[in-house]
């Protein structure tokens, strides 16, 4: 192995263990009071159902820039579950749950693997969808979408990692989706 392969592995593994040790510490925070039920509602909320809610609502309503907000998150959405499926099954991260001994997570993931996590890129998606065609609080739709990325972390799920990940990606797809689309 090269020099550079072997500084490679070394920054992976570095990278790895932190992940697992801020895992752990988030994954304990949860146990305090009304955390956990509050994460399991933070995380059905980063479920899908939004990204369908917020266009009919917006549809019945005589919200100005429909077209445009349908058109960024259908075509945003189409890349991002498209990449999202390659990247989950092609890197095949496991779990919490699968890779620690002795640990279960407090809900059931809807697939086998982490990296990167769906709820966390959908969410991150959204915010950035709004923002960019409504503009309105974007500090309110962001701090939900981190907290959607947070639950899944306390709920035992995903690394912090692969919620970092997702929301890297759902916000650079959106933006760049909007850019491509000439939506600002």
């Amino acid at each position: 192995m090269s020099a550079g392969q072997t500084l490679g592995m070394d920054i992976l593994t570095v990278l790895q263990q932190v992940d697992h040790r801020l895992f752990h510490r988030l994954f304990q925070q949860g146990e305090r009071g009304m955390i956990r039920p509050l994460a399991k509602a933070l995380s059905r909320s980063g479920d899908g159902y939004l990204h369908m809610l917020i266009p009919a609502l917006l549809w019945l309503l005589p919200a100005q820039h429909i077209g445009e907000f349908c058109a960024l998150l259908l075509v945003a959405l189409t890349i991002e579950r498209s990449l999202y499926w390659i990247l989950k099954n092609s890197l095949k991260r496991r779990r919490p749950q699968a890779l620690m001994p002795n640990f279960r997570s407090l809900i059931t993931a809807s697939d086998q693997f982490s990296f990167p996590s769906g709820h966390s890129s959908g969410a991150f998606l959204l915010a950035t969808a709004l923002g960019v065609v409504y503009g309105g609080p974007l500090v309110a739709m962001f701090l939900w979408a981190s907290l959607v990325a947070l639950s899944r972390v306390v709920l035992g799920v995903h690394f912090p990692g692969d919620t970092v990940a997702g929301a890297v990606m759902g916000t650079s797809i959106t933006l760049l989706t909007a850019s491509l689309l000439g939506i600002s």
